[in-house]
């Protein structure tokens, strides 16, 4: 899956010299926790989150009631945003573990889609991610999903593809990863719809050097 699968498509965004407190309004009327701050054309500036509109009490502590209140008032996007270069972005055609790998590495929880002019076209969120992920291992539908365990080998997996294929399974999610704790060895995960349990369990378990490590229906 691309990032522009799914990403949110041309989301709320905002000019650097609107009120802070319109920012605030804005992420806080449509449940949002990021917005993409743009001038001429929707380029990118910069980055308004709701962390960036918390005040820190040392900015205040020196002011009385009133200059904080005039204070925060005369608060622009420009003046909280993250600036520029400092926004961490992604090309709409990369891949959603890159996205998450970028937004780990990071520890941010979004990234502005843009094109190559720097005109935002999205918006991936950590949100997106997760459900990405779940689309790709089949959470949305019921089914059987089973851990087949099997050596880091070529040829392993085409085997248990062989007996999926000759009994006309089909796949809705897969993914593999590292065994934990067991080197040379990975764990494939795959949702297969409209079977039981106890058929999966008879014929995964006929796979010459694999071991079902977990099995269960799921939804």
């Amino acid at each position: 899956m691309l990032v522009k699968d799914c990403m949110t498509r041309h989301p709320i965004m905002i000019s650097p010299d609107k009120p802070a407190a319109e920012a605030e309004r804005l992420m806080a009327e449509n449940s949002i926790r990021h917005l993409p701050v743009v001038e001429d054309g929707k380029r990118l500036v910069g980055l308004v989150t709701r962390g960036r509109l918390s005040l820190k009490p040392n900015t205040l502590s020196s002011l009385n009631v009133w200059e904080i209140s005039r204070y925060i008032s005369n608060l622009k996007v420009r003046d909280l945003m993250v600036k520029g270069r400092s926004v961490r972005t992604i090309d709409g055609e990369r891949t959603v573990e890159r996205a998450s790998a970028v937004m780990s590495e990071h520890r941010i929880g979004c990234l502005p889609v843009i094109d190559g002019d720097n005109v935002v076209v999205g918006i991936v969120t950590e949100i997106d991610i997760f459900d990405a992920f779940e689309e790709m291992l089949g959470l949305p539908r019921e089914g059987i999903r089973v851990t087949v365990r099997m050596r880091n080998l070529p040829g392993e997996f085409a085997k248990l593809m062989g007996i999926l294929a000759e009994l006309k399974w089909g796949v809705m999610g897969i993914g593999t990863f590292p065994s934990p704790r067991k080197e040379g060895y990975y764990d494939a995960v795959i949702k297969i719809p409209d079977v039981t349990l106890e058929e999966v369990q008879a014929q995964l378990s006929k796979v010459d050097g694999q071991e079902i490590v977990d099995i269960r229906a799921v939804a």
